[in-house]
């Protein structure tokens, strides 16, 4: 059967929205919004019936029917740790979303928007491998003191799909393969998958692992410690120089990979050293994962994200990391094929969706 599925993915700065029959996309659209549009709004949550009524407005200008609809899948938020899968929205999701228990994104309006449009059309609303799938060994949950245990935040719709891809490639299963994922935005999340499970990864929300176009990742906890208590800064600011204001913006004023790209290409040295330096991070997060993950048995690396299309980088890291396993690129995401291909799974009885407690 050719089920009709209406997709939902808001982020910081957009809102993206598709109608997939089946496995073809008949519309897209990604709605742009400025900071004058959202700067009403304290709390991400209190967006919740700007974005919903640009997205059915939106809908209505292209002529789509949301009775022909047959499911609504939504981008998932921040909500307690689970495992990989599809979930249905129910109301304890609803409520961990309203007050994420792991902080504010515009994701967590994904679920929340895709619900109450499949109970106004009398169908069912899921999400997908949120942000916070954790399928972490235990061994790998220690940072060096118990009051701050690293946490399972990462790229999961986009790792997941692109591993099972690669996979599909090599005519192995996701389930037999021991693959390093490297996801490269405004956001880098390096995981370990394990026959199937990401048994280790970076946090690429918050402080942890390398750099990025716009995050600090690990920061010396030192200095760090002696700056949030040196009557400097706000907490607001410290965040902001974590996740916001780090990285290439911290170093080069821009988070525009693009524009580094450019700027190395023509020949700026010192735009150089950065993004050498980004790439050297990645590589050494890389290099750690697969000597205690894996004892150097990896079967590939992938690269996905964005900044894969950035070709001289790729070539950096392929540099870097082929001495232990090859190095496959897969450029992008398409977070709306990947949710699209979880709904189907379940609308065509391949799997069972979960049940978020």
């Amino acid at each position: 059967m050719n089920y009709k599925l209406l997709i939902i993915n808001p982020g910081s700065t957009s809102t993206k929205v598709a109608v997939f029959q089946g496995k073809e996309c008949v519309f897209k659209k990604n709605i742009k919004h400025s900071a004058e549009d959202i700067a009403p709004f304290e709390h991400i949550a209190e967006q919740y019936h700007f974005r919903k009524d640009v997205i059915l407005n939106e809908l209505r200008e292209a002529g789509i029917e949301l009775k022909d609809v047959d499911m609504v899948v939504g981008r998932g938020g921040l909500l307690k740790p689970l495992t990989s899968g599809i979930y249905e929205v129910n109301e304890a999701m609803k409520r961990d979303l309203v007050n994420s228990p792991v902080g504010e994104h515009a994701c967590n309006l994904g679920g929340l928007i895709a619900d109450d449009i499949a109970q106004s059309i009398g169908v069912k609303a899921y999400i997908a491998d949120p942000v916070v799938v954790d399928e972490m060994e235990d061994v790998a949950r220690f940072s060096g003191h118990p009051a701050f245990p690293r946490l399972s935040v990462f790229h999961a719709l986009n790792q997941k799909v692109i591993a099972r891809q690669h996979a599909a490639t090599v005519g192995k299963k996701y389930e037999e393969l021991n693959l390093i994922g490297i996801h490269l935005g405004g956001g880098i999340s390096v995981a370990a998958h394990k026959k199937g499970l990401v048994v280790d990864v970076n946090n690429a929300l918050n402080g942890e692992g390398p750099f990025t176009p716009e995050r600090s990742g690990t920061l010396p906890s030192g200095p760090l410690m002696n700056a949030c208590f040196s009557g400097k800064y706000t907490k607001k600011e410290v965040d902001l120089m974590l996740k916001g204001k780090g990285g290439y913006v911290a170093y080069l004023g821009t988070n525009d990979a693009m524009e580094v790209e450019n700027r190395v290409k023509a020949g700026d040295k010192e735009w150089e050293l950065v993004y050498r330096a980004m790439a050297y991070q990645v590589a050494k997060e890389v290099g750690g994962l697969a000597a205690s993950a894996f004892s150097m048995d990896v079967d590939a690396i992938f690269v996905t994200g964005g900044v894969a299309y950035d070709k001289a980088f790729c070539k950096l890291l392929d540099n870097h990391l082929n001495k232990i396993a090859p190095v496959c690129v897969y450029p992008g995401e398409d977070e709306m094929m990947a949710l699209t291909l979880n709904g189907l799974m379940v609308l065509n009885g391949e799997v069972e969706a979960k049940i978020y407690e």
